[in-house]
């Protein structure tokens, strides 16, 4: 059904839920996965004498080692399913842009993706990179969003 699957992955928990689906479905469908994750690189302000001094060479690389260890997490559940993954990390401010980027050069023909499920002032401050994949995207996009638990059920 689908030959490539995109599965994005920032080392959060929700994004680790979508593994082994993605793992399941690739599985049923002998498709390969291409994980990827993108390390945004910290804005740097200009100095000011009470700055602190920060290394953003170091930052940055342990930004993308983050990254790439979070790749590599799926990879590994990949091998030990039997599914071919490749790995990708990317290095860039736009994460929604890099994704599609890498769909398009890996031809993918879906990505799967969680979604944060913000609402209100976090979604329009921290913004939402699945909705802007799904806006941008000229391939089907699955969107696995957070489901309830138990401390959700309790305040309900």
């Amino acid at each position: 059904m689908f030959a490539r699957i995109l599965l994005p992955t920032d080392g959060s928990p929700l994004s680790s839920q979508a593994i082994p689906l993605a793992i399941d479905l690739a599985r049923q469908w002998g498709s390969e996965l291409v994980a990827v994750a993108v390390a945004q690189p910290a804005l740097v302000l200009p100095p000011s004498e009470a700055a602190l001094t920060i290394d953003v060479v170091a930052e940055t690389q342990l930004l993308v080692d983050a990254a790439r260890a979070d790749v590599e997490v799926v990879a590994a559940a990949a091998r030990a399913a039997g599914v071919p993954c490749a790995t990708v990390t990317i290095l860039d401010h736009a994460v929604h842009k890099a994704l599609l980027e890498v769909a398009r050069e890996r031809q993918c023909d879906l990505i799967l993706m969680a979604s944060h499920g913000r609402h209100g002032l976090s979604r329009l401050i921290a913004g939402s990179q699945t909705q802007k994949v799904m806006a941008a995207s000229s391939i089907p996009v699955l969107v696995l969003r957070p489901g309830k638990t138990a401390s959700d059920a309790d305040s309900a």
